[in-house]
């Protein structure tokens, strides 16, 4: 590969082990399982002695983070987003909802656990669907069914954490108050076939359905809400978002 010249015409001075780096933070963020050492070595074609050195280094600053022997890419990644056009991912993000909730017939919603918040990212509305905003979002976390996959997601600090901050009040009469009633979900490892589910829990005249969006150290959800006269199509909705849906919201998880 040739090198880029810079503007007087001579060639840039280039830092390789800079370099290196980056090609490792690229590589692991193909990978939002997680990857070990040895993969990522052999992914960026490095000895395994430099890349072990090179992961501490980004570990400690925060672009990485190692779970369980596994390298996921860490919170200082989503400094490095912009949002400055069409092609990026929100724009990508609301395009892909809309087509969804058009093959669907129905409201579909992405959500994502940032800054220790469980935040409404985009919405792609359907008749029949209730009006949210918001705080009301956070706030009823418990109650719809992507805040119940977030909160299967989260550590148990933080779950404690947003219950503490967000009490499991009713927002129904049919609304789970029990924090030892809610699912969990293991957060590294296989959930494409998980689906949680809400009826009536969050609003009445509704039944909902989420399914987990994990990337790297992040975690969110896809949802779907519907009429309660149509809560026979939320299992085939589910495993439709699941087999579908999970590898393209992960892979622009990074640009909301």
């Amino acid at each position: 590969m040739t090198d880029a010249v810079a503007a007087d015409g001579t060639a840039p001075t280039l830092i390789a082990s800079a370099r290196r780096a980056l090609r490792l933070l690229e590589a692991a963020a193909r990978h939002p399982k997680g990857a070990t050492a040895k993969q990522l070595a052999r992914d960026t074609d490095l000895a395994l002695g430099t890349a072990y050195h090179l992961l501490r280094t980004l570990v400690h600053d925060h672009y990485l983070e190692r779970r369980d022997g596994l390298y996921l890419t860490g919170p200082a990644v989503a400094g490095l987003i912009r949002d400055d056009g069409p092609a990026t991912g929100r724009a990508r993000l609301r395009a892909l909802l809309d087509v969804l909730a058009d093959e669907l017939s129905a409201a579909v919603y992405f959500t994502w656990y940032r800054h220790g918040e469980v935040e409404l990212v985009e919405a792609a509305r359907a008749p029949g669907a209730p009006v949210t905003d918001r705080h009301s979002w956070r706030a009823g976390a418990h109650a719809h069914a992507a805040g119940k996959t977030l909160l299967a997601l989260m550590t148990a600090e933080e779950r404690r954490a947003h219950l503490a901050r967000y009490p499991m009040v009713p927002f129904t009469p049919y609304t789970l108050r029990d924090p030892a009633c809610l699912p969990l979900l293991p957060r590294h490892g296989p959930r494409r076939a998980v689906a949680i589910t809400q009826f009536q829990e969050y609003a009445l005249g509704t039944a909902g359905a989420a399914v987990p969006v994990v990337a790297g150290n992040g975690i969110g959800a896809i949802s779907v809400s519907l009429p309660m006269t149509q809560a026979h199509r939320l299992a085939g909705i589910a495993a439709q978002l699941g087999a579908r849906t999970g590898e393209d919201f992960a892979a622009m998880a990074f640009g909301i």
